[in-house]
């Protein structure tokens, strides 16, 4: 079977996710749509793909499946859109800045028995994944703490941080679905620190540049967060799991893995330079698992749950350095029913 997709959204990310469907011979690029006609022409031209509105991607007998990469305030509204449609859906996180309106979103994709699946990369990639296996495996005994650093090498203009729903929800989101992964346990409470350390409009436009985060499960089980969004060496993305039998960690990689070794000292090539390229096999790797799921119509994971999770733990962590306290995860999801439950593993 081969999956016939549509591509919502030509930005940088789309960009990605277009190589991603484009490299796997499971799957088509159909159409892309773009509120910028030579953004989406651009990007047709170079896949050989058309260029279509979203109604007609909506609407298209030809298209199994949509990549929803446009501005976060629109993908609760298209995943729902297009889960009536009867269109498998992957959507980059977040669904929304809101819990109550995720919760409204899911209740439409449930309804509709739809295939969803939100875009948490990194648990597709080669080295997380390499650590997870170890974890299962039952190299290290019971997992006991997780450190996860990701540092950007540069914060993002003004204008994107205005827009972005803050530090939390737009970059430790992505922290907090991996320490959910390698912890195996809901986190129960999030402890927060937050300050404006790199550029002080960040502060004026409401937000923070560097953040610490402490996460607990019930049980005990610790995970602590180091996000910055300046590194000068480079995008710095780094996870250890401590465990009762030893440990596991996953380092940071470089696009050559060499070391040079003379009178200078030691020397290693630079660190990669953002998410395009340190997570190009994750992205490629999570194209191939939602094909899995949409030929298996079986359920997506990272579900919309998992989105909904890790948007709530966010607003917990915005809601932890507001008010100086450590704030319980139930505060912010009310009652989930029978979703609660873990589903990450």
């Amino acid at each position: 079977m081969t999956v016939r997709f549509g591509l919502l959204g030509a930005g940088r990310i789309g960009k990605v996710h277009a190589k991603a469907v484009s490299s796997n011979p499971r799957a088509t690029l159909v159409a892309v749509a773009d509120a910028f006609d030579q953004a989406a022409s651009d990007l047709a031209s170079q896949y050989g793909c058309q260029v279509r509105s979203v109604a007609e991607i909506l609407a298209a007998s030809d298209i199994d499946a949509v990549v929803i990469c446009t501005p976060t305030d629109t993908h609760a509204d298209l995943i729902e859109q297009f889960a009536r449609a009867g269109k498998a859906i992957f959507c980059e996180k977040p669904i929304d800045l809101d819990v109550e309106r995720v919760k409204s979103c899911l209740k439409v994709v449930d309804a509709e028995a739809g295939t969803l699946m939100v875009g948490f990369n990194r648990r597709f990639d080669p080295h997380f994944m390499a650590v997870r296996d170890v974890i299962d495996r039952g190299e290290i005994g019971t997992v006991e703490m997780v450190t996860i650093v990701s540092r950007d090498p540069g914060a993002p203009p003004v204008d994107y941080i205005k827009r972005s729903g803050g530090i939390f929800r737009d970059m430790t989101i992505h922290d907090f679905d991996m320490a959910r992964f390698l912890l195996g346990e809901e986190i129960e409470s999030v402890t927060a620190q937050a300050s404006v350390l790199i550029d002080p409009a960040i502060g004026t436009a409401g937000d923070y540049d560097s953040v610490s985060v402490m996460l607990q499960t019930a049980t005990g089980k610790h995970a602590t967060i180091s996000n910055s969004r300046r590194a000068t060496y480079g995008y710095d993305q780094r996870i250890e799991v401590h465990g009762s039998k030893g440990a596991v960690s996953a380092e940071n990689q470089r696009p050559v893995s060499i070391e040079v070794a003379n009178a200078s000292g030691y020397t290693r090539p630079p660190l990669h330079d953002f998410f395009m390229t340190r997570y190009l096999d994750a992205y490629a790797h999570e194209i191939s698992s939602f094909i899995d799921f949409v030929e298996s119509k079986s359920p997506a994971s990272p579900s919309g749950i998992d989105g909904l999770i890790a948007l709530a733990l966010a607003e917990a962590a915005l809601k932890s350095v507001k008010e100086s306290r450590t704030v319980k995860v139930s505060e912010i999801t009310g009652a989930l029913a029978d979703k609660s439950v873990f589903q990450g593993r």
